[in-house]
């Protein structure tokens, strides 16, 4: 029997539950546990039992259960770490698939299991609340907020405070669709703010003073759209009187009678700028004290993401600098797996969970328990899960950056291509998921493969290559560099390609190329992409950049020309 832990990391700045949200998860889990007591005597029939296990992130997928975990923005520590991956042993297959939400799947869940599991996971603080359904989701973040060289204000904060306020919100509990917040503190967008319902951006005005820009209406799936810019500069003091005139009016007026035309997406491109004008008249009939994010709350919440000690350091110091010219396989990885921190002599580690071959997203309890110990001993306890499919370490130094790396490397963790061509985002496709018509995952494990050496991948730089297996977009194909859709043609997959999407600042839908091409064609034809990108691109240019400066025609013409 596998050891639980309880103790809580003493510099890891996360939340940390008080015993009023310890009561709440254990009230919840025993009105579940008498739910799926009589969905195993055959009281409830599966129709009955359904909106009841999507309350508490219970799907049923093509040959199991799956158990979606919440990861609040993608920020864990290392006894809940340490926690999945007793989870991923005893009940399920010895895996974990972490999520573009920032969260895990367990995708082999026995439901007679599924209270044990969730007994677990309340063990460590955690649980599978609003994971599913319609109402606000887990609220994604940068994964090196709090901690990034060019963050201006710490988007945890706010993120944590949007997850206290939307959590069994009484009024927001059955929206006409579920709904996706991101945030980010940096002028660089790591949070693809631009595609979700909601997107904000913390910022300073002149004066110093925290506000926030928000922007509405941004989402990928079946009508991919760019979102639209609400307001510019929202008061801290406005925040959640800002978030809840928003949702009223989606709640009042989103599409209830149509599941593709039910996301506020929809609400906000057919209203247009009436949209904005039924949001700030909510917000002059709302009482402004009721609604008021006081400072003292702020502060509470801040005191939970307090910076952890750091040491007193020096960039570059002669340890790290020795290594990198003593290993030049460590010297790869360093180069490509590590990002700025605010605090001198540290940097943010990105543990690639995706290995030449491997499956994008997927960890074993090995590798996440080698990862808690990992965190340990060298990041104060903490981890994120960043929103491409990728752990992060934020806060390690440079001095241990080299014995970091050899205990990735004995636990396959260390593979080199952050950012690169097999670094691919991919959905679990219809090697799991009900609703997919076509395979992800073989998909990336053959480009990975097909673009394995290294200095091959360094040669083409940054490339972002994103496979959906349906129309839902779980894989953000829409937002690629390289977008792969797999769609079902009268029984045969066949896969669509977009070319030139991106999900940052300047956050664009990829353009559909031509004809799709058919499994066992598709790897050739973003090799042919590639070839042709290279062909053509100028000095330092993106795949992105490229394809925007010359057009979709040269592409066009090397995939589909006449042999």
């Amino acid at each position: 029997m596998d050891q639980i832990t309880h103790a809580i990391p003493p510099h890891a700045r996360t939340y940390r539950y008080d015993e009023v949200d310890r009561d709440f998860l254990a009230a919840r889990i025993a009105e579940f546990r008498d739910q799926v007591a009589r969905r195993l005597s055959g009281e409830l029939t599966e129709d009955e039992f359904k909106p009841l296990r999507l309350m508490n992130g219970l799907y049923l997928q093509l040959h199991a259960y799956m158990l979606r975990v919440a990861i609040p923005y993608g920020v864990i520590d290392a006894r809940q770490m340490r926690q999945l991956g007793v989870i991923a042993r005893r009940w399920d297959r010895g895996f974990g698939h972490f999520t573009t939400r920032q969260n895990i799947q367990f995708n082999w869940t026995k439901l007679e299991d599924v209270i044990d599991m969730l007994q677990a996971l309340a063990d460590v603080d955690m649980h599978a609340i609003q994971t599913s359904g319609n109402c606000v989701r887990n609220v994604t973040t940068d994964e090196f907020a709090g901690a990034a060289k060019d963050e201006i204000v710490d988007p945890r904060v706010y993120a944590e405070i949007l997850r206290q306020w939307s959590t069994l919100h009484p009024e927001f509990t059955y929206l006409p669709r579920k709904f996706k917040i991101a945030i980010t503190g940096a002028p660089h967008d790591r949070a693809a703010i631009q595609v979700h319902d909601i997107g904000v951006t913390a910022k300073r005005n002149e004066a110093g003073t925290i506000g926030f820009e928000i922007w509405v209406g941004g989402g990928l799936g079946r009508t991919p759209i760019i979102g639209t810019k609400l307001f510019d500069f929202v008061p801290e003091a406005d925040f959640l009187k800002t978030m809840e005139a928003v949702l009223r009016v989606y709640n009042a007026l989103g599409q209830r009678d149509n599941i593709y035309k039910a996301r506020i997406k929809i609400l906000v491109r057919d209203l247009g700028d009436e949209f904005r004008r039924l949001v700030e008249e909510e917000l002059a009939a709302m009482p402004a004290g009721r609604y008021r994010l006081e400072p003292g709350i702020v502060a509470a919440i801040r005191a939970h993401f307090a910076p952890p000690p750091f040491a007193d350091l020096q960039d570059d110091p002669p340890r790290y600098r020795r290594a990198l010219e003593a290993d030049a396989a460590f010297a790869a990885w360093a180069r490509n797996s590590t990002h700025p921190h605010s605090a001198p002599g540290y940097v943010s580690v990105v543990v690639s969970l995706k290995p030449i071959g491997g499956i994008p997203g997927d960890a074993s309890a090995d590798q996440m328990e080698a990862i808690a110990e990992l965190a340990e001993t060298f990041s104060f306890g903490e981890i994120r899960v960043s929103h491409v499919q990728n752990l992060v370490l934020p806060h390690v130094r440079q001095e241990d950056l080299h014995a970091l790396w050899k205990g990735l490397r004995q636990h396959g963790l260390a593979t080199p291509n952050v950012g690169l061509i097999s670094d691919i985002i991919a959905c679990p496709g219809m090697d799991y998921c009900a609703l997919a018509t076509a395979r992800s995952i073989p998909v990336a494990q053959r480009i990975s493969e097909r673009f394995a050496s290294l200095d091959r991948q360094l040669d083409i730089g940054t490339l972002h290559v994103n496979i959906s297996g349906c129309i839902n977009a779980c894989g953000h194909h829409h937002v690629g560099h390289i977008g792969l859709l797999g769609v079902d043609k009268r029984g045969e997959e066949v896969y669509q390609i977009t070319l030139g999407g991106s999900a940052t600042n300047d956050a664009t839908i990829g353009e559909l190329i031509g004809p799709a091409f058919s499994y066992d064609s598709v790897v050739d034809a973003v090799e042919t992409l590639v070839r042709t990108y290279v062909a053509h691109r100028e000095p330092g240019e993106l795949f992105k950049d490229t394809y925007r400066r010359i057009g979709p025609a040269p592409f066009k013409e090397a995939l589909y020309a006449p042999a």
